[in-house]
């Protein structure tokens, strides 16, 4: 069975990550939130990655893989989502930039 530490302590890893990413992400590439919700997405999918990781390596079954895999594809999703709807926002930017 998993230490439920090393669990927690990956999800610690990943929220100070997190918060340096985002951090140091610019304005200007993004809206403030999109951006930071991006890196945040980004952090997520590398806590599922080590979490799962940590699961299969300790031989906890089937289980635990197919929640983790569930976990990094969800995941996954978020960040193309994000980079989607930022891409939309940045072309309604120019659009209106052209109009002028």
């Amino acid at each position: 069975m998993i230490n439920p530490w090393i669990l927690v302590g990956v999800f610690v890893a990943a929220t100070v990550a997190g918060y340096f990413i985002i951090r140091r992400v610019p304005s200007l590439l993004h809206t403030p939130l999109m951006s930071g919700m991006n890196a945040l997405s980004g952090v997520t999918i590398v806590g599922a990655l080590s979490a799962t990781g940590i699961a299969v390596l300790a031989g906890e079954g089937a289980a635990a893989r197919i929640i983790g895999d569930v976990a990094i594809a969800l995941a996954a999703v978020n960040v193309a989502g994000g980079f989607a709807v930022t891409h939309r926002m940045l072309r309604m930017f120019k659009q209106n930039k052209k109009k002028k």
